[in-house]
């Protein structure tokens, strides 16, 4: 199978397509020839030079990675594009890149990944962006304790050692849960919206402390390496589905 195959049936399975003019990162394949014969696939969550290296060294034909090298565009190809650019070059890997569709995928994605470990039930598509979602929302089945919530994604979640931080400012008692990984605390008032009593996501902002404590809303900060492991490690198992060996890159950034 050569690259060009594996982008096109991951376009068709993520919906790419549908995200074409919501998304800043140009999805698929971003970097290499179509035409590039593929035995080993490496997936991780962002390709960067350690990452890319890495790939390199476990002989990896194609990168799979959430966060790739294009945001808008690239004027030149100098710098720290030319730097992460080049050790793609140099060791035949090309780059696929799952970006928005892999947050949004309410199988595969980011959100319904952490839905799973979670537990949560009656799951449906959150977070708009456009006509699109990139999160979930879901119940649980008994109401659990925000500080167990916490525990509990300190345990599934690759954290990097750092702890969950949680705004406290919702029902002591959690059972509707809304979740948008990485950065997506944007999508707080759409949380209150719905009615969730917490939000998950990655990572926090300045004025989500006073947006939550106003809105009466709980959010939980689990980091956002962490919350968007998930997707790429769903990807990895579909690959090797397809007979395709992988590996997974793991550079946790504790942020």
């Amino acid at each position: 199978m050569d690259a060009g195959d594996i982008a096109s049936r991951l376009d068709d399975r993520l919906d790419v397509p549908a995200y074409a003019d919501l998304d800043a990162s140009p999805n698929g394949l971003q970097v290499g020839p179509a035409s590039q014969p593929v035995e080993t696939i490496a997936v991780a969550v962002d390709a960067a030079v350690e990452t890319i290296e890495q790939a390199d060294e476990a002989g990896a034909d194609l990168l799979v990675a959430h966060h790739g090298l294009v945001w808008g565009s690239i004027e030149r190809v100098t710098g720290r594009n030319f730097e992460r650019i080049a050790p793609l070059v140099d060791g035949d890997t090309a780059l696929y890149v799952a970006h928005l569709p892999l947050d949004g995928h309410q199988e595969l994605g980011n959100a319904a990944g952490l839905g799973d470990l979670l537990g949560l039930v009656d799951r449906e598509p959150f977070g708009q962006v456009g006509p699109e979602y990139i999160g979930q929302r879901g119940q649980f089945d008994d109401p659990r304790a925000l500080t167990d919530i916490a525990a509990t994604l300190e345990e599934i979640l690759d954290t990097g050692g750092q702890d969950v931080q949680t705004l406290d400012f919702g029902p002591e008692t959690v059972e509707d849960v809304a979740i948008v990984t990485g950065s997506g605390v944007d999508w707080l008032d759409e949380a209150v919206d719905a009615g969730a009593d917490l939000l998950v996501t990655g990572e926090g902002k300045q004025q989500v402390y006073h947006e939550a404590r106003e809105a009466g809303i709980n959010v939980a900060l689990a980091g956002h390496y962490a919350t968007e492991t998930l997707g790429v490690r769903s990807l990895q198992r579909l690959l090797e589905d397809w007979g395709l060996e992988t590996t997974f890159v793991d550079c946790p950034t504790g942020l």
